[in-house]
């Protein structure tokens, strides 16, 4: 993390701005569609980001177990030990692992509700165990926990120009359409590790299940019964995207470019999926670097084009007061 980003939010104590700093290399290694929309932010809000960014891959990681050598029962317990680290960080404000370090601090500064971070490591306790879903409803259980949250959790970090009440449901709907698109382009890779997010009964509509979706990875072959049910699953997720769209403005004028990037950049996962021909069951689609390139410069005019309202808003206030005083002078 730069020191510019950890001045600019007041982060002096050493060991909060290593512990800051830690999270920052996770999300700038994995997490680069959110790294990029995050460089969009104003300079004293990215520590809060990587902050819930680091905690968010530290429990994914767990469950995921990217070297494959953990039984069920020992994820099971390091999640186990990560909610207890994290109970005893947020208590007390402070805690000696850094990434739980860093959060406490974060929700602390932005008073986030503790219970968002309790219903996550819920849903990823769920992804030891459950490997399916039989209904949107089921599904949308699961995600409230594991991408709504991170909404909600995001949202005292952005700021709004409404109540936050009011811009909570579009916040919490951006997080699970983001996860709906994710399901979609890593559909393969979650049939590989055992998972089927794909409700069962959006699959059984067009003659598929996990037999078929398993043959067809395995084999390599393409099904058009696949392909149309995740054609229905992609058009459900353009639906949610409409829904969280009306949130954008309801964002502090400064944030919006960062969102909005995020929200056109995965939205174009979903557009590279479709221009893919729904293949992702055998291959992963990705929005080509030119296109990736476009969506960050145009986020960069649009943070200028922010901060240059903001300072006229700044100058007209100030001319505003000056003028006042003058006139109260002559008054007198």
């Amino acid at each position: 993390m730069t020191s510019r980003e950890l001045d600019a939010a007041g982060i002096t104590e050493p060991g909060l701005r290593a512990a800051y700093t830690h999270c920052r290399r996770l999300n700038a290694r994995h997490g680069r569609t959110y790294f990029l929309a995050t460089r969009l932010l104003p300079v004293e809000r990215r520590p809060a980001v990587h902050a819930l960014y680091g905690f968010a891959r530290w429990a994914d990681d767990i469950v995921d177990d990217p070297g494959g050598q953990s039984a069920t029962a020992e994820r099971a317990d390091r999640l186990r030990a990560l909610a207890e680290r994290l109970a005893s960080g947020l208590r007390r404000g402070h805690s000696p692992e850094p990434v739980v370090h860093a959060l406490a601090d974060t929700a602390e500064r932005y008073g986030i509700a503790h219970r968002h971070f309790a219903d996550f490591l819920g849903s990823m306790r769920a992804d030891l165990h459950v490997t399916d879903y039989a209904t949107m409803d089921e599904l949308h259980g699961y995600m409230y926990g594991s991408a709504a949250v991170i909404g909600l959790e995001m949202l005292p970090v952005l700021g709004t120009v409404v109540p936050r009440a009011e811009a909570a449901p579009h916040a919490a709907a951006l997080g699970v359409a983001f996860q709906l698109t994710n399901f979609l382009r890593d559909v393969g890779e979650d049939l590989d590790r055992g998972r089927v997010y794909l409700p069962a009964d959006l699959l059984a509509a067009h003659g598929v299940d996990r037999g078929l979706l398993q043959w067809s990875r395995a084999e390599g072959k393409r099904d058009p019964r696949i392909t149309e049910a995740l054609k229905e699953a992609a058009g459900m997720t353009s639906n949610v995207y409409r829904e969280a769209a009306p949130g954008l403005r309801m964002l502090d004028p400064a944030s919006r470019p960062c969102v909005r990037t995020a929200f056109v950049l995965y939205g174009g996962i979903l557009r590279a999926i479709a221009d893919d021909g729904y293949a992702s069951l055998h291959r992963r689609a990705v929005v080509p670097p030119l296109r990736r390139a476009a969506v960050a410069l145009d986020g960069l005019a649009r943070v200028a084009a922010a901060r240059l309202a903001s300072a006229r808003r700044r100058a007209g206030r100030q001319r505003h007061k000056a003028f006042a005083a003058t006139a109260g002078e002559s008054a007198a």
